[in-house]
């Protein structure tokens, strides 16, 4: 019997435990949900501003629900809170989420040579409230079967040789590998090589012809992307294309793999892509890539414009086209729902391992060095690629937050841009929770939510419910607005004529817009939002502590001034009209500093050096002085200038204040001295006759008060010395004279020598005659005869 009383104690402990558990489990909740549900009302007046508030903000539109002078913003809060003060279940407003599935087609069991459904449903309209979540169901099932379009992309470039020969012999094996998937298989085939131009390839024309070793006959001209075969379900049409391929070649090592995969993406017509398939490039190489910006280096600045430039299957663009980038790749592949696997060389698997993370739903397999397990690569990649559910979304509009929780055996973490569930296989059907949340109002925004790699998609339309449907009386006067307004969401609408909370004053013969604006301080607002204009004057409503806002334009309350430590007014002052009125023992802008200068003290005992006021013990220094003791002045004028006349006047009796000097220079103490004592400002200054002063400063106490040491002896220039000045002038015009003289001696003698020298040339150009004047002629003349020899 002991033991069964122990048995019943235990059990009746047991189950007081599981109790308080439960109670302290459900108090938790409550207690959240209480934390979660909170209205962070602003301005609000009227039920479409509090809806806008927050999604847990409510409206109560019960015509007793406020007091008069009350403000109608009380209407406004939680639906916990309203019904505390009595707003009954069916007069409060507040919106709900709603959703319509306008397309939701059963999934697809299997193919049928129709359009398969996989993704479902298709098309859901959501009507939400902003702030508040919508979740849905989306569900994917695999259809057995499915159509599968492959295309192989190959390398030609000259290192790829042997796997030319080797992948000729593929055909039958690939398309066994395609059957085992599906019975409606495609195959397509181009390849690639690179950019025509220098520096990828040798633009030499028989280069160019045969860009291969010497001694390989076999070898086509060189050529950037061709398309060589659409797809096809016959394998002897592959076969014979393949064979039909020789090998190419070019300078650097990267290939044009880009722009070979962008044209087999958006040239949908030429490569022969179906509708309702699941879309494969396997693209097979031994290199790298160039990608955009390497087209520069072959002076191609033209960016890649995402368009098909395919002439006799071959890419025209290739010369004048610069290579696309990864992201408008992967923008392509992502929007023509292609899938690419990678089946390269172990030498560049981690470049394509790079490249494969930045383009969703794409595989990376290594080649062997002559590509023989190609065909067991692409079976294991697509096994991969197919079995990886993800669900994610396009054109999703602003303010608008999608987080997807996948329901599958194999689930990936809940996420904002994706929903992942893995190992999926064909014919199991799986689901993803979508939710949906609205944070701003919006009319009829879509986005689409597809599963990547697959044509199906869902088409979201969103709308909020940003105002309230109140079902209020006809427009006849209520009796609630005295008969001279209508009813709006519990609120009086008054007519023309009549204002105030129950439309209860008549404006008479004035004019209303100058009766209202009586009520407007600055900002255009009656009463500060605070009050009611009732006949030309303010009626400020009772502010949430349950006090009065007051003031012509209720302007002041004394609920709302600046806190320290939490407390109003650091509990050391009262709030008045938003500023504390601080007690003697403390100062501050929220009364939180005792009344104290023992910061504030100088050296000389003094406060701030009289240039600043001591303010919750630190010293508030006028401008430009600056702290902790408002000692210095760095943005000041430079006092050995502005006290320079004065200087001046003081220790000389000379300059511009020498008749006033005692009336304008009160604020410098002055003593003459032999040698300078202060150190704190020195001064060497001209003054206005020409001599330099030596002067030290010390500011005392208060902006323009100083002492001032000034050294006796001026450092004056000497006097003029008069007869050097006047033997200078002699001396000076005497030296100009002969200067002049001789410059106009030089100038004489140039022109005659240049004279003579004429001269002598005429003289030796003239000729003169040789013959003898008559004049001077001989009387005698003596005749010879010729013939006489003197004998």
């Amino acid at each position: 019997m002991e033991g069964d009383r122990r048995k019943r104690r235990f059990a009746g402990r047991e189950e007081m435990d599981w109790f308080l558990f439960f109670l302290l489990l459900q108090m938790g909740r409550i207690g959240a949900s209480q934390q979660e549900e909170v209205c962070s009302k602003s301005v609000v007046n009227s039920c479409d501003d509090c809806i806008k508030s927050g999604p847990f903000c409510v409206w109560c539109k019960q015509l007793d629900f406020t007091k008069p002078g009350e403000q109608e913003a009380v209407r406004c809060d939680t639906k916990a809170q309203l019904t505390g003060r009595g707003c009954t279940e069916g007069e409060i407003i507040s919106p709900q989420n709603d959703q319509t599935i306008d397309k939701g087609e059963s999934l697809s069991e299997s193919f049928n040579n129709q359009e398969p459904i996989q993704l479902s449903p298709q098309k859901i309209s959501l009507r939400l409230r902003s702030g508040s979540p919508n979740t849905f169901k989306v569900s994917f099932k695999r259809v057995e079967g499915y159509p599968v379009d492959l295309y192989y992309l190959m390398d030609l470039s000259y290192s790829m040789k042997d796997d030319l020969e080797n992948v000729k012999e593929l055909g039958k094996d690939l398309f066994a590998a395609l059957k085992k998937i599906t019975e409606h298989a495609q195959i397509g085939f181009g390849a690639f090589v690179d950019k025509t131009v220098l520096p990828y390839t040798n633009t030499n024309k028989e280069k160019l012809l045969k860009p291969c070793d010497e001694n390989d006959q076999q070898c086509q001209a060189a050529f950037g992307y061709r398309h060589v075969l659409s797809m096809t379900p016959k394998e002897d049409d592959f076969k014979n294309k393949v064979t039909e391929q020789f090998i190419s070649g070019n300078l650097d090592s990267p290939e044009g793999s880009l722009d070979a995969m962008m044209q087999a993406a958006i040239c949908g017509d030429k490569i022969g892509w179906r509708n309702s398939s699941t879309r494969l490039i396997v693209l097979t190489t031994d290199a790298g890539f160039h990608m955009a910006g390497d087209g520069k280096l072959a002076g191609i600045l033209e960016p890649n414009d995402e368009h098909c430039h395919m002439d006799n299957n071959l890419y025209t663009n290739s010369a004048e086209m610069d290579y696309p980038s990864v992201g408008q790749l992967a923008v392509q592949l992502e929007k023509n729902n292609i899938q690419p696997i990678f089946a390269v060389t172990k030498n560049v698997e981690d470049v394509y391992k790079e490249l494969s993370q930045m383009i969703p739903k794409s595989e990376v397999g290594v080649l062997s060095t002559d590509s023989k397990n190609v065909v067991k690569l692409i079976e294991s990649a697509y096994n991969r690629l197919s079995s990886k559910v993800t669900l994610t979304h396009d054109n999703l509009p602003d303010n608008v937050q999608v987080i997807y929780t996948p329901k599958c055996k194999h689930p990936g973490p809940s996420g904002e841009t994706e929903g992942v569930c893995e190992n999926v296989q064909v014919g199991q059907e799986i689901s993803f929770d979508v939710t949906v949340t609205a944070y701003s109002c919006m009319k009829d925004k879509s986005f689409t939510i597809r599963p990547q790699g697959i044509k199906d998609t869902l088409t979201v339309t969103i709308s909020t419910n940003c105002e309230c449907q109140c079902s209020d009386p006809g427009p006849s006067g209520h009796t609630h607005c005295r008969g001279k307004g209508n009813v709006s969401c519990g609120i009086c609408s008054c007519r023309e004529g009549s204002i105030g909370q129950f439309c209860e004053c008549d404006v008479g013969g004035k004019d209303e817009p100058a009766l209202r604006a009586s009520c407007q301080r600055h900002n255009g607002t009656e009463c500060e939002g605070r009050g009611d204009c009732v006949c030309g004057r303010c009626e400020c409503h009772t502010t949430e502590g349950g006090n009065s806002y007051y003031g012509d334009f209720c302007e002041c309350d004394d609920e709302h001034c600046e806190k320290f430590q939490n407390k109003l007014c650091g509990g050391n002052g009262n709030c008045k009209c938003g500023k504390c009125e601080c007690f003697k023992s403390h100062e501050g802008s929220a009364c939180q500093c005792g009344v104290s200068e023992e910061g504030c003290r100088t050296p000389n005992n003094t406060v701030c050096y009289g240039r600043g006021t001591c303010k919750c013990n630190r010293c508030e220094c006028k401008e430009g002085y600056q702290q902790p003791r408002c000692q210095t002045c760095l943005g000041c004028t430079d006092p050995c200038q502005t006290k320079l006349n004065c200087i001046e006047c003081l220790g000389f009796e000379s300059g511009p204040f020498k008749k006033n000097c005692s009336e304008a220079c009160v604020s410098i103490h002055h003593v003459m001295v032999d040698q300078s004592t202060i150190q704190s400002k020195k001064c060497h200054q001209k003054d206005s006759e020409g001599c330099w002063i030596n002067f030290n400063l010390d500011q005392l106490v208060g902006e323009d008060n100083y002492k001032a040491e000034i050294l006796k002896q001026r450092d004056c220039p000497a006097p003029p010395s008069i007869a050097a000045i006047i033997s200078g002038s002699i001396a000076s015009v005497a030296l100009i004279g002969i200067l002049l003289l001789m410059l106009i001696k030089l100038v004489i003698y140039t022109k005659d020598l240049k004279e003579f020298k004429k001269f002598e040339i005429e003289k030796k150009n003239s000729k003169w005659t040789d013959g003898v004047s008559p004049m001077f002629l001989s009387a005698t003349t003596t005749i010879e005869n010729p013939t006489f020899t003197g004998e």
